[in-house]
């Protein structure tokens, strides 16, 4: 008889179970005005910690502001914006060592900026320049930093999953004290990879932390055209992992529920579920409309949860931050930001010879005739090719 078979209840009529047998809270400390709730326990964090957080959160937002509008201008070809889920990615982030490895969708450059990326690093990614540490062979927003323990992101819903459990797994093999943490929409929660990636992690004893980040919407299907169950968090029970489900719009929520998921997974070398429950406020991508799907007053109501002006009041509330630095911070990261940008256009596209190298060891022969091939077609349509027809 199975481990999972003895210690299971005996009935002898039939009972169904059904989505609401299984009762999951939603863990919340911090309310709307910035004050913690009564009873909440808060995380571990201090102000040089807080300051970190929100330094990171303004940043964020300048940048989503200012990136979006650039892509409408045509000075680069894609954005997608962390507007609304900062509190999920920066909360989690904040609670993680900086040598835990981060394994994201697309929507998690918050993170990647807490860890140190520099604006002139984004810069170079967004522009494909040849200051870019992918090489100009990703399209914007598809970031990789080997330094920060960042992998890079791969277009495809789902692929990191599964790849997440063998970061972890490889962790606990080697003997190092340190997590993976795989972020995901509820959307690709929807994928085949979601299901084997989960399933090999528990049955593997990876300690890894996945992080659902529950913003209503797959591009345009809402939640309730996507799954029937109790949400995401209801999955993990279902798989045998420790799961929690979090207020995604408060920050210190977030920020005890991945400490404390952390511990846990180095603990027991086995995974975690977080599902933060939020709101995509701006659009899915600078290629989508959200106007067609959802209504400007479901919007406005959601403004009134923002996770950065709730955290900010928190910090106000501390004595941790003033109006006036806030103002000052926001308006230092705005000319800091356009004055990259400015730069960073400015700057040649990488070699073509870099479309073939990190490929393999050396490349091969079949690459090398394929780089001629496309010198050549370069050389003979010039004009469709200004960024590198003039570094052959």
């Amino acid at each position: 008889m199975s481990n999972a078979s003895t210690n299971q209840e005996t009935v002898h009529k039939v009972s169904f179970l059904d989505r609401e047998s299984l009762h999951i809270p939603i863990l919340k400390i911090l309310q709307a005005d910035g004050t913690p709730y009564e009873e909440a326990v808060l995380p571990q964090i201090d102000e040089s910690l807080a300051r970190r957080i929100y330094d990171a959160c303004v940043f964020t937002r300048v940048l989503d502001e200012r990136m979006l509008g650039a892509q409408r201008q045509g000075r680069i070809s894609f954005y997608m914006t962390c507007t609304g889920e900062e509190a999920a990615i920066l909360g989690s982030a904040a609670a993680l060592d900086d040598k835990d490895v981060i394994l994201a969708q697309y929507r998690e450059h918050a993170a990647l900026r807490y860890r140190g990326f520099t604006t002139e690093q984004f810069m170079n990614q967004m522009f494909s320049n040849e200051k870019d540490l992918g090489k100009g062979r990703q399209m914007p927003i598809h970031y990789g930093a080997a330094a920060l323990h960042y992998q890079t992101i791969s277009s495809p819903l789902g692929t990191q999953i599964p790849q997440a459990t063998g970061v972890g797994y490889s962790l606990k093999m080697k003997g190092e004290r340190n997590v993976a943490i795989c972020y995901f929409g509820e959307g690709a929660a929807s994928e085949g990879d979601f299901h084997a990636g989960m399933n090999m992690a528990a049955v593997l004893k990876s300690p890894v932390i996945f992080f659902c980040r529950n913003n209503g919407y797959a591009i345009s299907t809402p939640t309730e055209e996507q799954f029937a169950g109790n949400g995401i968090a209801s999955r993990g029970v279902g798989y045998g992992m420790h799961t929690i489900r979090v207020d995604g719009n408060d920050m210190l929520a977030v920020l005890a529920a991945t400490q404390q998921a952390r511990a846990y997974a180095l603990e027991h070398n086995a995974p975690v579920l977080i599902e933060a429950m939020t709101y995509r406020l701006g659009a899915h991508s600078s290629s989508d409309d959200p106007s067609g799907y959802r209504s400007k007053e479901e919007e406005a109501k959601w403004r009134e949860h923002d996770p950065v002006k709730r955290f900010k009041l928190w910090l106000i509330n501390k004595g941790w931050l003033a109006e006036a630095d806030d103002e000052v911070l926001y308006e230092r990261y705005r000319e800091e930001v356009l004055a990259a940008v400015k730069v960073a256009e400015k700057v040649p596209a990488p070699r073509i010879e870099e479309i073939i190298e990190d490929v393999y060891d050396e490349p091969t022969p079949q690459l090398k005739k394929q780089l001629e091939s496309l010198k050549a077609h370069v050389k003979k349509y010039p004009q469709a090719y200004p960024k590198t027809a003039g570094r052959l």
